[in-house]
């Protein structure tokens, strides 16, 4: 039986992200947790991420123009949740956190050296949706930790360790289930509804109990 409740964000999971910015002059740069972010278009290339006006990040993010994303490590939990519960206003999160900034190469916004995948991205467009506005990035630049690659160049999934945002939990990815287009040529199977057919819970996929933040500020 289903049970019908109020309207709210329960699409799950979603991405957790680090975005950094360029502070203003005299200013250490900027990161902000996110968990509303994705992917919005592949050609050109474009993620976008939503954020509170409220947020220190706000400000910088609509006079620079321009971003990173970057993709935290799931033992970066605790630097992930600190950042999205601390104002840039008065903490250098780089330094609080131990975080590098590495110089980008198209855009001004630094990367945070110790994450695995950097998104360099230029906003494109802007979009007040209520309590969050919506900052569309073209993707000019992506860098890749060697590690996460394998001798191809193929990124290698497990190797990133990424993390997830779950109704203000931060959970790892759990085990592979399949490959896009893998039931392709694959003839109709017959389900028997009698029998439990789901798939078992992943054992990999562990919730951070303590480091759980709150969905303001991991969404914020």
């Amino acid at each position: 039986m289903k049970i019908q409740r109020r309207p709210t964000n329960v699409l799950l999971p979603v991405p957790l992200v680090l975005v950094s910015v360029a502070g203003d002059e005299g200013s250490p740069p900027d990161i902000v947790t996110l968990a509303w972010a994705g992917t919005v278009c592949s050609a050109p290339p474009m993620l976008s991420v939503s954020v509170r006006p409220s947020r220190h990040s706000y400000a910088l993010l609509q006079r620079r123009h321009e971003f990173v994303v970057n993709l935290p490590r799931a033992r970066q939990a605790r630097q992930v949740d600190l950042c999205g519960n601390t104002s840039g206003r008065d903490t250098d999160k780089f330094a609080a956190c131990g975080f590098h900034p590495v110089a980008a190469a198209r855009v001004r916004a630094p990367m945070i050296a110790e994450c695995p995948i950097n998104i360099e991205c230029v906003t494109r467009h802007r979009l007040s949706l209520g309590a969050h506005d919506l900052f569309v990035g073209e993707i000019v630049a992506v860098h890749y930790d060697e590690e996460v690659l394998d001798e191809h160049g193929r990124l290698q999934v497990a190797a990133v360790d990424a993390l997830a945002y779950v109704h203000g939990e931060y959970w790892t990815l759990g085990r592979k289930v399949g490959s896009y287009g893998f039931t392709v040529g694959d003839a109709p199977v017959e389900v028997d509804e009698s029998e439990d057919v789901g798939p078992e819970p992943s054992a990999g996929a562990a919730s951070g109990s303590d480091v759980g933040g709150s969905q303001a500020g991991a969404g914020a």
